[in-house]
Protein backbone atom coordinates (compact mmCIF):
# COMPACT_ATOMS: atom_id res chain seq x y z
CA UNK A 1 0.00 0.00 0.00
CA UNK A 2 1.40 3.50 -0.83
CA UNK A 3 0.40 6.51 1.48
CA UNK A 4 0.60 9.33 0.45
CA UNK A 5 0.16 12.71 2.46
CA UNK A 6 -2.32 15.60 1.17
CA UNK A 7 -3.86 18.67 3.22
CA UNK A 8 -7.62 19.52 3.01
CA UNK A 9 -8.48 23.29 2.66
CA UNK A 10 -11.86 24.38 3.67
CA UNK A 11 -13.45 26.92 1.54
CA UNK A 12 -12.51 29.65 4.14
CA UNK A 13 -9.08 28.72 3.78
CA UNK A 14 -6.24 30.66 2.03
CA UNK A 15 -3.81 28.64 -0.22
CA UNK A 16 -1.18 30.74 1.66
CA UNK A 17 -1.46 27.92 4.47
CA UNK A 18 -0.09 25.48 1.30
CA UNK A 19 3.38 27.24 0.72
CA UNK A 20 5.33 26.08 3.46
CA UNK A 21 4.74 22.62 2.75
CA UNK A 22 3.77 22.14 -1.36
CA UNK A 23 7.37 20.40 -1.57
CA UNK A 24 6.08 17.92 0.82
CA UNK A 25 2.68 17.12 -0.02
CA UNK A 26 1.08 14.61 -2.82
CA UNK A 27 -2.38 15.94 -2.79
CA UNK A 28 -4.56 19.02 -1.91
CA UNK A 29 -7.99 18.49 -1.19
CA UNK A 30 -10.20 21.64 -1.49
CA UNK A 31 -13.63 21.52 -0.04
CA UNK A 32 -16.01 22.96 -2.35
CA UNK A 33 -18.84 23.46 0.72
CA UNK A 34 -18.19 23.73 4.30
CA UNK A 35 -18.01 20.33 5.81
CA UNK A 36 -20.26 18.59 7.66
CA UNK A 37 -23.45 16.66 5.29
CA UNK A 38 -24.04 15.87 2.28
CA UNK A 39 -26.14 17.86 -0.12
CA UNK A 40 -24.96 20.90 -0.46
CA UNK A 41 -24.54 23.31 -3.20
CA UNK A 42 -21.16 23.87 -4.67
CA UNK A 43 -19.36 27.21 -3.64
CA UNK A 44 -18.81 28.95 -6.83
CA UNK A 45 -15.73 30.85 -5.85
CA UNK A 46 -13.90 27.57 -5.38
CA UNK A 47 -13.47 27.80 -8.72
CA UNK A 48 -10.79 30.38 -8.61
CA UNK A 49 -9.19 28.65 -5.52
CA UNK A 50 -8.84 25.87 -7.80
CA UNK A 51 -7.69 27.97 -11.04
CA UNK A 52 -4.82 29.95 -8.90
CA UNK A 53 -3.47 26.40 -7.29
CA UNK A 54 -3.26 24.77 -10.79
CA UNK A 55 -1.26 27.68 -11.29
CA UNK A 56 0.89 27.63 -8.98
CA UNK A 57 1.35 23.76 -9.24
CA UNK A 58 2.21 24.08 -12.85
CA UNK A 59 4.41 27.25 -12.74
CA UNK A 60 6.87 25.23 -10.36
CA UNK A 61 5.97 21.93 -11.46
CA UNK A 62 5.10 20.45 -8.12
CA UNK A 63 3.74 16.78 -8.57
CA UNK A 64 0.46 17.13 -7.09
CA UNK A 65 -3.26 16.41 -7.79
CA UNK A 66 -6.32 18.61 -6.88
CA UNK A 67 -8.74 16.80 -5.25
CA UNK A 68 -12.18 18.34 -4.76
CA UNK A 69 -15.38 17.58 -2.50
CA UNK A 70 -18.59 18.96 -2.29
CA UNK A 71 -21.62 19.96 -4.43
CA UNK A 72 -19.81 18.08 -7.39
CA UNK A 73 -22.71 17.04 -10.08
CA UNK A 74 -23.05 16.03 -14.21
CA UNK A 75 -24.20 19.72 -14.11
CA UNK A 76 -20.70 21.53 -12.81
CA UNK A 77 -17.87 18.50 -12.68
CA UNK A 78 -16.78 20.19 -16.48
CA UNK A 79 -16.29 23.76 -15.43
CA UNK A 80 -14.56 22.05 -12.24
CA UNK A 81 -12.24 20.12 -13.80
CA UNK A 82 -11.59 22.66 -16.60
CA UNK A 83 -10.23 24.92 -13.56
CA UNK A 84 -7.61 22.44 -12.80
CA UNK A 85 -9.17 19.60 -10.57
CA UNK A 86 -7.87 15.57 -10.89
CA UNK A 87 -9.75 14.08 -8.66
CA UNK A 88 -13.87 14.60 -7.62
CA UNK A 89 -15.22 12.96 -4.55
CA UNK A 90 -19.18 12.83 -5.67
CA UNK A 91 -21.79 11.46 -3.60
CA UNK A 92 -25.02 13.17 -3.70
CA UNK A 93 -24.28 13.78 -6.91
CA UNK A 94 -24.75 10.20 -8.12
CA UNK A 95 -26.70 9.04 -5.16
CA UNK A 96 -29.88 11.01 -5.48
CA UNK A 97 -30.06 10.10 -9.35
CA UNK A 98 -31.88 7.06 -11.05
CA UNK A 99 -29.33 5.43 -12.73
CA UNK A 100 -26.10 5.39 -11.02
CA UNK A 101 -24.18 3.87 -14.37
CA UNK A 102 -25.57 6.31 -16.14
CA UNK A 103 -24.62 9.16 -14.04
CA UNK A 104 -21.15 8.27 -13.64
CA UNK A 105 -20.39 7.59 -17.60
CA UNK A 106 -22.04 11.09 -17.78
CA UNK A 107 -19.57 12.34 -15.00
CA UNK A 108 -16.90 10.86 -16.74
CA UNK A 109 -18.03 12.38 -20.83
CA UNK A 110 -17.74 15.99 -18.98
CA UNK A 111 -14.40 15.43 -17.42
CA UNK A 112 -13.27 14.15 -21.15
CA UNK A 113 -15.05 17.41 -22.65
CA UNK A 114 -13.21 19.85 -20.56
CA UNK A 115 -10.10 18.75 -21.93
CA UNK A 116 -11.21 19.08 -25.39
Amino acid sequence: MKVRPGIVLKPATSLKTLYPVLDDIDLVLIMSVNPGFGGQSFIPSTLKKIERLRNIIDQNRYPLEIEVDGGIKVENIREVSKAGGDIFVVGTGIFKTNNYEKTIRQLKREIHRAHL
